[in-house]
Order: C-alpha cells, then sequence, then structure tokens
C-alpha cells in the first residue's frame, strides 16, 4: 500500500485510493471495526498502520498540489518590460484645502477656531445680532425654518455670539461652519462653508480690521501687495459697517467680504460693557475665496464630486 501510494501520479487518483481505504466501505474502515477482537499487539499494530497510510496519503496529496502549482507558473508568462497601470491616488477636495489653509493663516495672527450648531435657535441667529423681528434677513424666502421655530444657521455670526457667552471678553476667534439660505446660481449655494472672525479687546480701531484683513488676502492669494476697496455697508450686527473689494490680477473689483465694528447692542447682549470694550467682525465664504483662488467661474462645480473635473482643474 505505501509502495501504491508513493506511485500515484494525479490527485483524482489519489482520491479513489483514499476513498477505497479509509471510506465508508474502505479496507482500513473495515479492520479498525474489528479490531475489538483483536489482543493488545495486534490492535497497536493496526494503530500504527492507521496513522502511517493517513500520513503518507497526507503528504502524497501536498507533493502533487504542489506539482500541479508549478505546471501552471511554468505556462505564465509575464513581460516585465510593460508599464505599470497608473496609480489613481486621491487627494484632499479644494474646499477642503482652502478651509486648512484659511484657518493656518488665521491661527497664526492669533485667532482661535470655535464650532457651533447648523440648526440654530432664534436668539443666536437673529436676536443676540441684533436684528429686529421686521428685518428681511427673517423673512421665509432667505431662511429655512422649522416647524418648532429654530432655523437652519444663516451665518456663522451665531458662533460669535456662543464663544462671547462661553469666553467671555477679551477674546480674538473666527467661527467656521456651514450655513444656509434660500439662494442658488453660479455665484450661490444654498448651503455654502462661512467663516467669521471677531477680535473684541480694548482700544481696537477700525484700523486693526483692515490691516488683518490685508495681511489675511496677502497670505491666502500669495501675492506681494493688495489693493482694497473699503466702501459703506449696513449690518445689523456692525457699526460702522463696510464691504471689502479686491482688485484682482485682470484688474477688475471683486467683491470680497463683509465686515464692520460691532454694534454695541449686540456686545450688550452677550453681556459685555460697550463702555468698555470694542471690536470687530468679518465674514466671508471660504468657498467664493477659493473659486477665485483656483480660477472657477460656476461655485456649483465644487458640490457636482465630478472626479473628471477635480483632476483637470488640478486637483
Amino acid at each position: 500500500m505505501q509502495e501504491q501510494i508513493k506511485n500515484i501520479q494525479t490527485l483524482e487518483e489519489l482520491q479513489a485510493l483514499y476513498t477505497a481505504t479509509f471510506g465508508k466501505n474502505g479496507t482500513m474502515t473495515a479492520r479498525l471495526k474489528e479490531m475489538k477482537n483483536l489482543d493488545n499487539d495486534a490492535r497497536a499494530a493496526l494503530n500504527t498502520e492507521n496513522a502511517t497510510l493517513r500520513e503518507l496519503f497526507k503528504m502524497r496529496q501536498t507533493e502533487l498540489e504542489n506539482a500541479v502549482l508549478m505546471a501552471g507558473l511554468q505556462k505564465q508568462k509575464l513581460d516585465v518590460s510593460l508599464n505599470p497601470m497608473p496609480e489613481n491616488r486621491g487627494t484632499l477636495h479644494p474646499l477642503t484645502q482652502s478651509l486648512s489653509e484659511i484657518s493656518k493663516i488665521l491661527e497664526s495672527f492669533g485667532y482661535t477656531m470655535h464650532t457651533g450648531p447648523e440648526v440654530e435657535d432664534d436668539w443666536h441667529n437673529f436676536t443676540a445680532l441684533n436684528t429686529p423681528s421686521y428685518h428681511p434677513a427673517r423673512d421665509m424666502q432667505d431662511s429655512f425654518f422649522l416647524e418648532n421655530g429654530n432655523v437652519l444657521r444663516t451665518q456663522t455670526s451665531a458662533i460669535q455670539i456662543r464663544a462671547m457667552e462661553s469666553d467671555g471678553v477679551p477674546i480674538k476667534m473666527f467661527g467656521v461652519g456651514a450655513t444656509y439660505r434660500k439662494e442658488m446660481d453660479a455665484t450661490h449655494s444654498p448651503m455654502f462653508g462661512q467663516i467669521e472672525g471677531l477680535y473684541i479687546d480694548k482700544d481696537i480701531t477700525m484700523s486693526d480690521l483692515i490691516g488683518d484683513i490685508r495681511a489675511f488676502l496677502k497670505r491666502f492669494f500669495e501675492i506681494d501687495d493688495v489693493e482694497l476697496r473699503i466702501r459703506p455697508s449696513y449690518f445689523p450686527f456692525t457699526d460702522p459697517s463696510i464691504e471689502v473689494d479686491l482688485k484682482w490680477k485682470n484688474g477688475r473689483w471683486l467683491e470680497i467680504m463683509g465686515a464692520g465694528m460691532v454694534h454695541p447692542n449686540v456686545l450688550r447682549n452677550c453681556g459685555v460693557n460697550p463702555d468698555e470694550y470694542q471690536g470687530f467682525a468679518f465674514g466671508f465664504g471660504w468657498d467664493r475665496l477659493a473659486m477665485l483662488k483656483y480660477n472657477l467661474n460656476d461655485i456649483r462645480q465644487f458640490y457636482d464630486n465630478d472626479v473628471r473635473w477635480l483632476k483637470k482643474a488640478g486637483f
């Protein structure tokens, strides 16, 4: 039997012999059933023979399987001169890249990052920001109101209120997050990322505000100097309020952000004495700045998740 096992050349033949030996009606199976009628020496000899045969079958099966594998490998050919398949390596989305860069710049100026809930109550989103009940920003055409009276955050200014309530003053922070408004076109999205900065201390002036804006834009757009145009504007939470325009490379003036000195009523609503403290606030959509930096014409391209566009745009 042992020589027979060693001489088998195929796995099929080996399986057939194993079944004939150890199967339900196999020869070894029948002998083992009669073991009760043998003396001790005969039992020991039969057990040894049984274990030896099983080990031989296992060894021969391994040998035959290795032979089949090697035969298959010898038939295969590998051309090592072929160029490898191109590697599709993922990268950060341009909006994520912009947010990271903006955050690092503001943190290097001494601002600390804060976040807040995207579903806000009336106090933090409107009232504390000196937005009266008749202000058009409360209109259903602009804001997404919920049935319980809360609203999807319309500006990250609400984070400033929460920061002053929790940390007090002096404070130098910026809030970052998603905001929601009912508008949709090439330069507006119903959901967009917004960043708002706040600096409250003693003797803070408009010159400090413009200086930080100028330094930020130089760093973000990687230009030696920036030409700004400051226009008067109106926001309920700042007084005086300004719009900041940047003269772009093609000579066009582009609106960059809104800003101004924090309204005394906003400070009072947060428990801050406006006769002792003052400061400024500024806000902008970082996707709008990313559009300028990456020379894009339609803000909606950021949200299409089209890998082909991302690759073509160099991301």
